[in-house]
């Protein structure tokens, strides 16, 4: 006797006892619950909703670039600069194509990039300034190559950090913002 006058049976009994249709329709609904369940959560492979291109940056200090988007893919090359801009120009699962600053592109996992921006400092020696103004005091020189921090960008400047040095840089001096485009 089980629960409340209602008769105990095995769950492999009520298993076996079920028709081949009941079967099919059971399959049918797992299926179509699975489909619905990739298609709604981004973590299963679905790309992301975010723009393309867009900046981002490297979140490790070694971040293998492949000449596909797999493992199965040789690794063509490695980066070895933490917080480096790179712009993200296709998706593909959890891979990202990706392309520094000097045009070298590859794919890279998603997990190896981060949505903090940054800014690679291009040309020649720079001047980070106290104002965005080409007239303001300079608060450090800053040489090509080095990466700092994008704080924000409004107009043609924008407020990046080197080093624990804060100020000004002109977008035409680094790579990592686009010429219209606004940082808060």
């Amino acid at each position: 006797m089980g629960f409340r006058g209602f008769t105990t049976v095995s769950i492999q009994a009520v298993v076996l006892a079920l028709p081949h249709r009941a079967w099919s329709r059971i399959l049918l609904i797992a299926a179509l619950v699975t489909t619905l369940t990739l298609l709604h959560f981004p973590a299963f492979g679905v790309e992301d909703a975010l723009p393309l291109p867009r900046f981002v940056s490297l979140r490790s200090d070694t971040v293998n670039v492949r000449s596909g988007p797999g493992v199965r893919y040789p690794i063509e090359w490695v980066f070895t600069k933490r917080f480096m801009p790179v712009e993200v120009l296709e998706e593909f699962e959890v891979w990202r194509k990706i392309r520094d600053w000097q045009g070298t592109e590859g794919w890279v996992h998603q997990t190896m990039l981060s949505g903090k921006r940054s800014a690679i400092v291009t040309g020649e020696v720079r001047d980070l300034r106290h104002e965005s103004d080409g007239h303001a005091s300079v608060v450090a020189r800053i040489e090509p190559g080095v990466v700092g921090q994008l704080l924000d960008c409004h107009g043609a400047w924008c407020r990046v950090e080197f080093d624990g040095q804060k100020g000004y840089l002109p977008k035409a001096e680094f790579w990592g913002a686009y010429p219209n485009e606004t940082i808060n």
